[in-house]
């Protein structure tokens, strides 16, 4: 059955079909906005396969180029392993929905993602969470939704709902959550300094403004929903339970209080396996039983502790932040880096200065042609004392950690106009025990400052969790990876002193009250400005200059058609200067040139060479110019790089020159002065005379008068025979053949006492 309906959301209309288009699927909708279309299909498994223990959820998005009408980069030309922006909305997509399956369903469900329109404005994004959760509530696979995302913005300090890229470019934070009809489930995103009011606010509002969607979602269901698939529940034997708390209750009481995270992790091994060797002939082929049994009395044992007494699992109060050691400069030769250690978290991280031409390139429908500031964070198997194969690349959990930190950062890193360089951070990460995100921030604000990278404020991170029964509720500061995995939230806030700069949020309990919230924020803020201070008290500020191995940059500015100037034929010109100086240039449209290069004397020397191929000359500047081609009337002298000016011949000497030759040649060196630039047609006169000694008793020619009368007379006859010339310089009598007098004396006028007669 085919259904289509929408719903209003602020100025949006958001539109859900279903029952027309990939109707094999369990379960499949094409949600729209404005003129972006997702299309979501979703398939299960029919059983699970034997021995699963775990929920196989795989989420896929991706963003096909015909979407916005474009054709794909590449030697391929079609889309290829998906992009990072593709991978973090595949994990917008899975986070919120992976708690709402059954306990103990362990079928396979894949959900497919694909843009199949974009208008370039609207993003595809939430589409996709709202399209998952669409096709999962009308289809027979179990799922306790459905789920609804939005994204919002802030402008004027007035909240958007879905706004555009033109709208986000305008708005001071850019939040992305998902939530059920009761609670918010899932939070991510970033803002310049935003208050922990702000972001609550923000919330509170988004939560209100996608309640149509789920009016929406349930009202298609109920007319085109499929029964749900019969799962049955794990049924939990209580004999087992009470013979595993028997024999390792208080034994883990005592394990779980071992603050090295290997010798905690080691004893509660060695635990697990006497328990299940004592109970093996006792429940014989229940061991998944058994283990999942202890597994439930570990997380109890750690939770009432934590509810009770306020103790965690290494001896910490709920507020209180790991040891803190941070280094900087650890590192030779590289530009920034700083040692972060919290605990048995640690990350060495570094900072790469380039220039434009190492920024990024990118073919994303959503993402701009370049990027200028990247965060790659390496988690490898050793920081958690872990044998495990590398293949494959990148994680999506290493790249949604960076992307966290890479929003955090790029907050408070000066703009491209007072500060010209790409910006590469990288995060080693060498120990992990919680929040490894987290330390990349802290370290990666330190390698900047010790970069010598003039930020606008330093940034810190911190890792909140949460642990509530109902009646009993404690917020943890600065939380273990077993406090995250045994708590009921991760929520992670990263910011300057002033505000927030980047907040990811994962809930798993139903209904988060805002003062819980408020509280959760407030110890935070409380913790973030204690490793604020740790940070500080290493490397207080920015360095006053880069690093000495960091490109120094300076900016010359050609206007922009003499940008081909400096490139020259083929870029031969550009690779000449490169060749001769050892900079590094990049060279933008709109005339700006930047030269990189550690070594400051070779910047100055590509400067001037630069300088001196777009430099335009100025009347009565001299030059030593090369004759490039001779006439009867003059030289053509090329006095700057392709820039020429004539020397007439009557500017050659103060006597008379017969011949152009007898000056100079093709190829001679001869200096000039500009005495004339016409503004019209640009053309440039030169003289060579007015360099020379005037000969004594020189006499200047007088000037000619107008040619109306006066001393220079008229021209006799008629325009046919053109008559003569009188006057004191003489005439051409009569017809046009012939001129009057002989040609040495043109009619026998004074030129003056130092004038000789032309030959």
């Amino acid at each position: 059955m085919f259904v289509r309906e929408s719903v209003t959301i602020g100025n949006k209309t958001i539109t859900i079909e279903t029952g027309r288009i990939a109707k094999q699927a369990n379960g499949a909708v094409l949600v729209r906005i404005e003129d972006t279309m997702v299309l979501v299909a979703t398939v299960a498994a029919k059983e699970a396969k034997a021995g699963t223990d775990f929920f196989p959820l795989t989420c896929n998005y991706t963003e096909k180029q015909y979407a916005a009408g474009r054709i794909p980069g590449g030697f391929f030309k079609r889309e290829g392993r998906p992009r990072e922006d593709e991978i973090l909305t595949c994990r917008i997509m899975d986070r919120p929905i992976r708690p709402l399956f059954p306990e103990g369903f362990y079928n396979e469900v894949q959900v497919q993602a694909t843009l199949m329109a974009s208008d370039r404005q609207n993003f595809g994004d939430m589409m996709a969470l709202i399209g998952t959760s669409a096709s999962l509530h009308f289809s027979d696979i179990p799922f306790y939704g459905p789920v609804a995302g939005v994204r919002i913005g802030r402008i004027d300090g007035q909240f958007v709902a879905f706004p555009t890229r033109e709208e986000l470019a305008r708005s001071d934070m850019e939040i992305v959550m998902a939530a059920t009809r009761d609670a918010i489930c899932m939070v991510e995103g970033d803002g310049k300094e935003i208050t922990e009011r702000d972001l609550i606010d923000a919330l509170e509002w988004g939560h209100r403004a996608i309640t149509p969607l789920f009016d929406l979602q349930d009202a298609i269901k109920a007319n085109v929903g499929k029964p749900k698939w019969d799962v049955v529940p794990v049924k939990k034997d209580e004999a087992i339970a009470r013979r595993v708390s028997e024999l390792a209750l208080n034994r883990l009481q005592d394990a779980t209080q071992i603050r090295s995270k290997h010798d905690r992790y080691e004893t509660i091994d060695v635990i697990g396996r006497e328990v299940a060797e004592a109970l093996g002939t006792e429940f014989p082929e229940r061991a998944g039983e058994v283990a999942a049994a202890f597994s439930a009395l570990k997380k109890h044992v750690v939770r009432d502790r934590v509810l009770s007494t306020g103790e965690r699992i290494d001896g910490r109060h709920l507020r209180e932040v790991r040891p803190i050691t941070t280094e900087v400069g650890i590192l030779p030769r590289v530009h920034g880096t700083a040692l972060f250690t919290r605990g048995e978290t640690q990350a060495i991280v570094t900072t790469t200065l380039g220039l434009s031409g190492d920024e990024q390139r990118l073919d994303g429908i959503y993402t701009e042609e370049r990027k200028r500031f990247m965060l790659h964070y390496n988690f490898p198997p050793y920081s958690v004392g872990e044998v495990r194969p590398q293949r494959g690349g990148t994680s999506r959990r290493e790249i949604g950690h960076g992307a966290l930190a890479e929003r955090a950062l790029a907050q408070v890193l000066p703009g491209t106009d007072s500060f010209p360089y790409t910006v590469r951070i990288v995060s080693e990460v060498t120990e992990s025990n919680g929040s490894s995100s987290m330390a990349t921030i802290c370290g990666g604000c330190m390698a900047l400052m010790d970069c010598g990278v003039p930020i606008k404020a330093p940034v810190a991170g911190i890792a909140m969790g949460l642990m509530s029964d109902g009646p009993r509720t404690a917020i943890l500061s600065d939380i273990l990876g077993d406090e995250d995995h045994l708590g009921d939230m991760d929520f992670k806030v990263a910011g300057t002193k002033d505000g927030i700069t980047a907040v990811q949020m994962d809930i798993k309990i139903k209904g988060l009250p805002r003062a819980i919230m408020e509280a959760a924020l407030d110890q935070a803020r409380e913790g973030r400005l204690h490793i604020l201070d740790r940070m500080l008290s290493t490397i207080p500020e920015p360095r006053p200059e880069l690093s000495r191995w960091a490109p120094r940059i300076e900016t010359v500015k050609v206007k922009p058609d003499q940008v081909r100037i400096v490139i020259g034929s083929g870029g031969k010109t550009i690779r000449g200067i490169v060749e001769q100086t050892g900079v590094q240039i990049d060279v933008e449209d709109d005339g700006t040139i930047h030269i990189a290069s550690p070594d400051v004397v070779a910047i100055e020397k590509a400067r001037a060479i630069i300088e001196g191929l777009v430099r335009e000359p100025d009347v009565d500047e001299i030059y030593n110019g090369t004759v490039v081609r001779l006439a009867d009337f003059g030289a053509f002298i090329n006095i700057l790089p392709n820039i020429d000016g004539l020397l007439h011949i009557s500017e050659m000497d103060w006597n008379r020159v017969e011949r152009v030759e007898d000056v100079c040649r093709e190829g001679d060196v001869v200096q000039v002065k500009v005495v004339e630039i016409d503004k019209s047609t640009g053309k440039i006169r030169l003289s060579r005379k007015v360099l020379m000694e005037k000969p004594e008793g020189y006499e200047e020619r007088p000037p000619r008068p107008p040619r109306e009368g006066g001393d220079r007379g008229g021209r006799g006859g008629e325009r046919g025979d053109r008559g003569g010339r009188g006057g004191d310089r003489g005439g051409r009598g009569g017809d046009r053949g012939g001129r009057g007098g002989d040609r040495g004396s043109r009619g026998g006028g004074d030129r003056g006492p130092n004038r000789p007669p032309r030959a």
